[in-house]
């Protein structure tokens, strides 16, 4: 199969929302979908909705707040909660002092749950004001986890049936109509190759295509274990960390090279590894009719040399 085209894929739709089971690294992918596309020219700007991520910790910067702040040279980054983005709304609508006088009073919590579903719409309201501004190329949106991604998705729908009219009627119509069309939003579904996630990363891809009707992209299935490919010079990165990685799996090798029994055990290890995750791919291929793109185990923590490293095989990775 060709090579993925990036760029093509992300602009495809003007909102990504990238969502997983907690774990399997979706803030970490949502940041290197940033980096990737940035380095193809789009102005990125990435929504976290479930607080602090440490997502901006990645680029070496402060946790983020309501307020935009740069992470790299097209990179943009903020928070959105539905506290922040109910105070805007009212403000907007000429009603600042009231707003005000919520967030002083903390009744901001009695009106922000009043109805069911009501936070999520505030997000994602906010969200859709953000794709229709023409604020950036693509906005990547850091999700909450699998779970609550299926209701974050589908309270827009809940709310139609229980506002008749009004203006959250209104907002729960615009952000369903958001939600449906696929030249404005998709979802990235991000899992590991085990047995747990690939199974919860199944659910959720039917689950929001029956309740939500969005657009899924590529499943991105995150620290695979590295093969004999890396080591032949298929992929384009292949270092040192790389091979400690395959003699022991994530921790510093304190194998010598000529000591063969040694090593013999750690590339049985391995080997069987690998094949128990080449196994749970397959019945992911299986389950679930999407390309795959595989990125690498990392050893240590994720920093912008590592978010580079992740950007590299997501524009080079061959879809599966």
């Amino acid at each position: 199969m060709p090579c993925m085209d990036l760029g093509s894929q992300l602009a495809t739709s003007r909102v990504v929302i990238v969502a997983g089971k907690g774990g399997v690294g979706k803030t970490t992918i949502t940041a290197a979908l940033a980096v990737a596309a940035a380095r193809e020219g789009a102005n990125v700007l990435v929504a976290e909705v479930e607080g602090k991520s440490g997502l901006a910790e990645a680029f070496g910067k402060p946790p983020l707040d309501y307020h935009e702040a740069e992470l790299a040279p097209r990179i943009r980054a903020r928070t959105i909660t539905p506290d922040d983005a109910l105070v805007e709304y009212l403000q907007d609508h000429g009603l600042g002092r009231f707003a005000r006088r919520l967030a002083k009073t903390g009744a901001l919590d009695v009106v922000a749950t009043a109805v069911p579903g009501i936070r999520d719409i505030l997000v994602l309201g906010k969200i859709k004001q953000l794709e229709r501004s023409d604020t950036a190329d693509l906005i990547i949106v850091d999700a909450p986890a699998a779970g609550h991604a299926i209701t974050f998705l589908t309270s827009a729908a809940g709310l139609l049936n229980a506002a008749r009219v009004g203006p959250i009627r209104q907002q729960a119509q615009d952000v369903v109509d958001m939600l449906a069309d696929d030249a404005r939003v998709s979802v990235v579904l991000v899992t590991l190759p085990e047995a747990t996630p690939i199974t919860e990363c199944v659910e959720t891809a039917y689950a929001l295509e029956d309740r939500v009707g969005v657009a899924l992209g590529p499943v991105i299935v995150n620290s695979c274990t590295p093969d004999a490919r890396l080591l032949t010079g298929d992929w384009p990165v292949a270092d040192a960390t790389t091979i400690e990685h395959v003699l022991a799996e994530g921790t510093r090798a304190e194998v010598e090279l000529d000591d063969a029994a040694a090593l013999a055990e750690a590339c049985t290890f391995h080997a069987g590894r690998v094949e128990r995750e080449t196994a749970e791919l397959a019945r992911l291929n299986r389950l679930l009719p999407l390309a795959q793109l595989h990125l690498p185990k990392l050893a240590g923590p994720i920093g912008f040399e590592e978010l580079t490293v992740l950007a590299d095989r997501l524009t080079y990775e061959r879809a599966t």
